[in-house]
C-alpha cells in the first residue's frame, strides 16, 4: 500500500510521495488493536451465519470500511476498484456522466455546483439542490461513491433524478448521460479593454488554458489589457497544481498556499515562479460566491493576501482540507483527510471560507431558488477552523472583513449580459483605471 496523492477536493491532485504504510501499521498495532480486529471479524462471521439473506465477507468488509471512513469527515471515504477508476477519470478531466460536483448533507447527496456546458447545467440543476432519489430509488445514507456510480453510465442512456430544492416540493428531472470533457476556461474581451476569464473548475488543462486566454486577450489589445476579471463563481475546485499555476501567472514569486498535516513540521509550501506575473500593473478582480470551493479558494485567498487582486462577491464555501488517495492493491483505494491548507498570510480557509474585499450580492431574482446558502460547515462531521498559523513574513493578514452569506447566482446567468455581479466588477475596474489615469 503506497500513499500517492494529495488532493484538496474530490478532483484534486497535488503531489506524489511514497511511504511503507503497511509496515508502519503492522509495527504500531497494539493488543487493543488486535482485540478490535477480532471483534470486527467476529461480527462479520455472525452476520454471515445468521443474517436472513446470504452475504459475502467481501461485501461486509467494504461496507465496514465505508462506514468507518465516512464517519470521520465529509471528504474521507473508501472506494472499491470501480469507484477508484472513476476517480481517476475525474482527475483526467474526461469521464462519462452528468457533470456536477456533489457533497453529502445528512446522508443525502447535495450539488455543490453543476459544471458549465454539461447535462447537469443544461437541466438547470443548481448549487444546494438535494438528490433524494435516483431512478425513483432513495439514496439516503448510500454514500457518495455509490451515488456517483449510479449517476454514471453509458453515454446516451438516461437517468431520472428526484430533486429537493429549498422548501419546495420534490420534482423529477430526466438527464441524458454523455462523455464529460470539461473545457474549464472561457474568455472574452469586455468593453474598455477589460478581459474576462471564467474558470468553471480546475482540471488538467486549466493552467495552460488560462495562460493561453491571457495571451489571447493581450493580443486583442495590442499587448496590453487594462483590467482583468477572473470569475470563480460556482467553481467547485479541482487540481491543486492548477490552482498554484493560475495564481502563479499573476504573482512574482512568494507563497501561493501551504499545507500542514497532523504534525507541526509536516508543512509543504507551494510558491509562484519568480517574475511570474504576466499582467504586471494590471488591476484584477476575482469573483467568488458560496459555491466557490477548494482550489477556487486557494486562488482567491492567495491573490487577496498578496494584494494582487480585489476579491468581490460573497463568502466562499470554506473547504480547506487536503485529501490523500491511498491505493490498496487490488482493493480500490482510501481517500483520507490528511492536512489543512493555509493562505500566504497563514489563514485557514476551512469552515470560514474567503471573505470578499467588496461584498456584492446577486439580486434576489438572480439567486438560486429556495434561498440555499452553501457552506462547508453545514456538512456532517466538517472540521472547525483551527485558527491561523504564525504570521508569514511575506504578507500581513488582511483586514478583518464581515462575513456575508447568500445564495449563489443562477448558473445560466454567469457571464451573461445581465449578470449584476460581473457588471459590478467591471464598474470597479473602470473606476480603478480612471483613478490611475488621473494620477499620471
Amino acid at each position: 500500500m503506497t500513499r500517492t496523492r494529495f488532493i484538496v477536493a474530490s478532483l484534486v491532485v497535488a503531489a506524489v510521495i511514497a511511504i511503507p504504510a503497511m509496515t508502519a501499521l503492522a509495527v504500531q498495532r497494539s493488543d487493543q488493536g488486535m482485540s478490535d480486529l477480532a471483534l470486527l471479524d467476529g461480527v462479520i462471521g455472525l452476520v454471515q451465519r445468521e443474517y436472513v439473506h446470504p452475504i459475502s465477507s467481501g461485501e461486509l468488509t467494504e461496507d465496514a470500511l465505508k462506514g468507518m471512513l465516512t464517519r470521520l469527515d465529509p471528504h474521507s471515504d473508501y472506494m472499491d476498484e470501480q469507484e477508484y477508476k472513476q476517480s481517476e477519470g475525474d482527475i483526467a478531466g474526461k469521464f462519462g456522466g452528468l457533470g456536477m460536483e456533489i457533497s453529502e448533507q445528512d446522508g443525502v447527496p447535495k450539488i455543490v455546483s453543476p459544471i458549465d456546458g454539461t447535462p447537469a447545467a443544461q437541466a438547470k440543476l443548481e448549487p444546494g439542490d438535494l438528490i433524494v432519489q435516483i431512478d425513483h430509488s432513495s439514496v439516503q445514507g448510500m454514500g457518495l461513491p455509490k451515488v456517483v456510480s449510479l449517476l454514471r453510465g453509458d453515454p446516451g442512456s438516461t437517468v431520472t433524478l428526484t430533486i429537493l430544492r429549498g422548501k419546495g416540493a420534490p420534482f423529477d428531472t430526466m438527464l441524458t448521460r454523455q462523455i464529460i470533457q470539461v473545457k474549464s476556461v472561457k474568455s472574452e474581451m469586455e468593453s474598455d479593454g477589460v478581459g474576462y476569464i471564467r474558470i468553471s473548475q480546475f482540471g488538467g488543462d486549466t493552467a495552460s488554458s488560462f495562460k493561453r486566454a491571457i495571451n489571447t486577450l493581450k493580443d486583442k489589445q495590442n499587448g496590453h489589457i487594462k483590467g482583468l476579471v477572473i470569475d470563480l463563481r460556482n467553481d467547485p475546485g479541482g487540481l491543486l497544481s492548477a490552482a498554484v499555476d493560475v495564481a502563479g501567472d499573476l504573482l512574482d514569486g512568494g507563497t501561493v498556499v501551504s499545507i500542514r498535516g497532523r504534525k507541526a513540521d509536516e508543512e509543504h509550501i507551494f510558491k509562484a515562479p519568480a517574475n511570474g506575473d504576466t499582467l504586471s500593473g494590471t488591476p484584477v478582480v476575482v469573483l467568488i460566491n458560496g459555491a466557490s470551493a477548494s482550489a477556487s479558494e486557494i486562488v482567491a485567498g492567495a491573490l487577496q493576501d498578496r494584494h494582487r487582486a480585489t476579491v468581490m462577491g460573497t463568502q466562499s464555501f470554506g473547504k480547506g482540507s487536503v485529501q490523500t488517495i491511498i491505493p490498496l492493491k487490488g482493493h480500490g483505494a482510501v481517500r483520507l483527510t490528511t492536512a489543512l491548507y493555509f493562505t500566504p498570510s497563514g489563514r485557514s480557509i476551512q469552515d470560514n471560507g474567503i471573505s470578499p474585499d467588496r461584498v456584492v450580492e446577486a439580486p434576489k431574482d438572480q439567486q438560486i431558488s429556495g434561498g440555499v446558502m452553501m457552506r462547508e460547515s453545514t456538512l456532517r462531521g466538517a472540521f472547525k477552523n483551527p485558527g491561523a498559523l504564525n504570521q508569514n513574513e511575506e504578507t500581513k493578514p488582511p483586514a478583518v472583513r464581515s462575513e456575508t452569506y447568500s445564495p449563489p447566482i443562477k448558473a445560466d446567468l454567469i457571464g451573461a449580459a445581465d449578470d449584476s455581479q460581473l457588471k459590478a466588477a467591471l464598474a470597479y475596474l473602470e473606476g480603478q483605471m480612471t483613478t490611475a489615469g488621473q494620477s499620471r
